[in-house]
Formats: structure tokens, C-alpha cells, sequence
């Protein structure tokens, strides 16, 4: 990770500043500890606003470690929060190919991003090293202690708060790079979340430390989080969960189970390209046999006989094969269109494969020398260049989503911009040019 080091000259006035942000946390680990005092004794022990207060005062120190500026605070703004804390040195630091101004404080390093405000916070000083963690404890004491539900919100709405800082927390240090450390904090996010009397199943924090384990190496607690995923049913984005996990279990030999993942996933999501190139690539490495993977589509269309997106699906995997099934996947693609007309997908991936095709032709033809052969695959390049323009056409005509129809757009003004010199494709490539820079705008 590159860092600039710039450090500023410390003066005697920042020191005392300094101090002043070290009192706080210091203020609030007394008011900590006090409470904890509370806590020993039997007769207050037995009232649940003993660890209610115990449970604050635990919190109090960590936000009072953070100082009083908060994430999306402008500089401007952040000098005025701060008072007359001020850094005692700043530099500038690369986070994920991001510039980030970092400015030290005593007990916390606050990050400006690149357009002018707080970006995260990261307490380099606590008063404990698990506040958030000794704070969940006292309030899960103070929901026991609170058998007529007194306080269930305030408890409740605490624990959410707990729940929250973690995930905060790890999110920092994903962003720092500590990935071991950003799943861990993800987990007591998770596990705080499910604490009575919040009670809440927080799928986002469970996958996120699935994933940051598996970046950071720890197979075993991806695992354990993305099955606890599907436990759930979180599959997240498109299936990604049962392709994540399948990717672990290949990775670490067992084929087999890999494979009974990705098929799970499959039949949920038939259309996820990772779970699709996974299945494609266990079945071609078992000795080339996809059957298998046409008989889980197979049964999809006999429970979705309408499903347009289905044949979508076996055109795009038709043509992912080795080598690709281009006649069958457009068959696929032709019957997308007739059971929906206004599915634009069908048209769309005819489209791609005829305008990537053009652009293989184009490549080989600049390597080969021979004239015949040049020439006859110019002709080859032209004609697929241009038959990819009638399929995208239909599909920005029959698509509803901008996004789309601008992305065919961006296809057609470029094929038809190899054409320009001929009436009928001048006009196309006018007009798509158009749409694509009005959509830039």
C-alpha cells in the first residue's frame, strides 16, 4: 500500500489539544468503570438499569475515543466539531487505487476522501479493547433483568446501535486492507444483531464475513458464513453465495460437493453467469459432459414454461461451450423471442456474439498475409459487423430500461460507424451517436 509521508511540525498548543481528546476517553472510562463498580454490587446487580447505564458508559467510551467528528462530515466543518482538537500530523495515503488525506489525532485517525469529507474513522487509542463487545454483554444482562419489558425498545434500539459500529468498524478495515480483521468485526455484528430483544438476522454482515474471510484465506470461516447464507436463504446477488462456496470446496479438492452447490444454485438462479461458468467449467473438467447441466435447465423450463429468460440461458451456455454451439444457442435465442417478444435479451445475445465474432475476424485478418485469404476474411467481418445491427436494433426498441438501450445504442453506433460511407448506416450511426451522447450527459 503506497504512502506519502508528510508529518507536520507538532507545537506545544497541539499538544494540549491533544490532551484534551485523551481527557474525554479518560472522563468516560471513569464514568466505565464507576458503572462496572455498580454492577458488582448484589442489590444493584438485580436491577436492569444498573447494566443499562453500564452498557452506555461502555459505548460512551468508544465514541468519545472517535472524537466528535462523524463520516461524511466536510473539512470545513470538521475544524469547527473539532474545536481546538487539532491533528498532531497528517499524510497522505493510497487505499484500493483511492487517495485519502489522513490526519492523526490522539486517539483516532479521521481519513478525508478525495472529495473533501470524512471518509472513516479508525480509534487508534481505546479506552478498552472491546467496548462495543463489554457494552452487548451488559445489555444482554439488562433484557434478562427486564422480565416485564420495561425497556425492550431502549434495549433493543441499543443493541441495533452495537450492531451497527461493528459493521462500521469492518468496514474500515476492509478499506485498510485488513481483511481478517473486517470478518471478524462483520461476525459481532452479525452476532450482536441476534441478541434478544433486538433479535434480527443480519444476512448482510454474515455474508460480508464470509467474503473477507475468504479473501483473507480463512476457508473454514468463509464456509461456515456462507452456509450459514444459505442456512438463511440470503443467497446474495444473483446466487453469488452458492458460487463463492462452491469455489471454496473446488479449491480445496472436493469436487463433488462443488458441483452439488452449484447445481442447488442453478436452480434458483438460472441466469447467474458465475454459478453458469462454474457448472460449465466442473462439467468439461469431469471429461466434457454438459448433459447434465441441460437436464437441470430442462426441468426449470417444465416449471417455467413462459420463463423467456430460460432460453436466454441455454443460448449463453450453447455458446460458452468448446467449442460453441452457434446454431443451437441461436435456436435458443429465436424461441426466447417468441415466447416474450418483449424480452430484449434474446436479441441482445445474438447481437454480442455476431459483433464479438466481427472483431475475432478483424484481428485475424490483420495477421495473415495472404491476399485471397485477407480479402475473404474482410468479407466475413463485414457481414457479421453488420448483421449484428438488426438484432440490437430490435432489442433498444423492445427494451424498457434505459440503461440497456443505451449500452445496444453504444454496439450499434460503433458497427455502423464501419459502414458510414453508405447512406443507410450513416443515418444509424447519426442516430445512435446521438442517443449514446445525450445518455452521457
Amino acid at each position: 500500500m503506497k504512502k506519502i509521508l508528510l508529518v507536520l511540525a507538532m507545537l506545544a498548543s497541539l499538544q494540549v489539544a491533544n490532551a484534551q481528546t485523551e481527557k474525554a476517553v479518560q472522563a468516560a472510562k471513569k464514568q466505565a468503570e464507576s458503572a462496572l463498580t455498580a454492577s458488582q454490587d448484589a442489590k444493584k446487580a438485580a436491577n436492569f438499569a444498573t447494566w443499562i447505564k453500564l452498557g452506555k458508559a461502555y459505548v460512551d467510551t468508544y465514541t468519545a475515543a472517535q472524537g466528535n467528528g462523524f463520516v461524511g462530515t466536510p473539512t470545513a466543518e470538521l475544524a469547527l466539531l473539532m474545536g481546538n482538537v487539532k491533528p498532531s500530523s497528517e499524510e497522505d495515503v493510497e487505499l484500493g487505487g483511492f487517495p485519502y488525506r489522513v490526519q492523526h489525532y490522539e486517539t483516532a485517525d479521521y481519513y478525508i476522501g478525495a472529495n473533501g469529507s470524512v471518509a472513516m474513522i479508525v480509534v487508534t487509542k481505546p479506552a478498552y479493547d472491546d467496548a462495543l463487545g463489554l457494552a452487548a454483554e451488559a445489555y444482554e444482562k439488562a433484557a434478562e433483568l427486564d422480565v416485564k419489558g420495561k425497556k425492550t425498545k431502549d434495549i433493543s434500539e441499543a443493541i441495533k446501535n452495537i450492531a451497527t459500529l461493528y459493521a462500521g468498524d469492518a468496514v474500515s478495515a476492509y478499506q485498510l486492507g485488513d481483511y481478517a480483521k473486517s470478518s471478524e468485526l462483520f461476525e459481532k455484528s452479525a452476532e450482536v444483531s441476534k441478541m434478544k430483544p433486538y433479535d434480527a438476522i443480519d444476512t448482510s454482515s454474515v455474508y460480508n464475513a464470509g467474503l473477507t474471510a475468504a479473501i483473507a484465506g480463512n476457508n473454514e470461516k468463509a464456509k461456515e458464513m456462507f452456509e450459514e447464507c444459505i442456512e438463511y436463504r440470503y443467497f446474495g446477488d444473483d446466487g453469488d453465495v452458492f458460487a463463492r462456496l462452491a469455489a471454496i470446496y473446488e479449491q480445496e479438492g472436493d469436487k463433488e460437493k462443488s458441483v452439488k452447490i452449484l447445481e442447488d444454485g442453478f436452480v434458483s438462479y438460472p441466469r447467474s453467469q458465475s454459478i453458469l461458468i462454474g457448472l460449465i467449467n466442473a462439467y468439461n473438467t469431469e471429461g466434457g459432459n454438459t448433459d447434465r447441466l441441460f437436464e437441470l435447465l430442462d426441468v426449470a423450463k417444465q416449471n417455467e414454461p413462459n420463463n423467456a429468460s430460460l432460453w436466454y440461458v441455454e443460448g449463453d451456455i450453447r455458446l460458452k461451450m468448446d467449442p460453441p454451439q452457434v446454431e443451437q444457442a441461436f435456436a435458443a435465442y429465436d424461441k426466447c423471442t417468441e415466447i416474450d417478444p418483449t424480452y430484449p435479451y434474446g436479441y441482445i445475445g445474438k447481437g454480442i456474439y455476431l459483433y464479438n465474432r466481427a472483431a475475432d475476424i478483424s484481428e485475424k485478418a490483420s495477421n495473415e498475409y495472404d491476399d485471397n485469404k485477407y480479402f475473404a476474411l474482410v468479407e466475413e467481418f463485414q457481414k457479421a459487423l453488420k448483421d449484428c445491427i438488426e438484432p440490437f436494433e430490435k432489442a433498444y426498441e423492445v427494451s424498457t430500461d434505459e440503461g440497456v438501450k443505451l449500452t445496444v445504442a453504444e454496439y450499434i453506433k460503433n458497427a455502423a460507424f464501419r459502414f458510414r460511407e453508405e447512406p443507410e448506416y450513416l443515418a444509424k450511426y447519426e442516430k445512435y451517436d446521438a442517443i449514446v451522447s445525450a445518455g452521457k450527459e
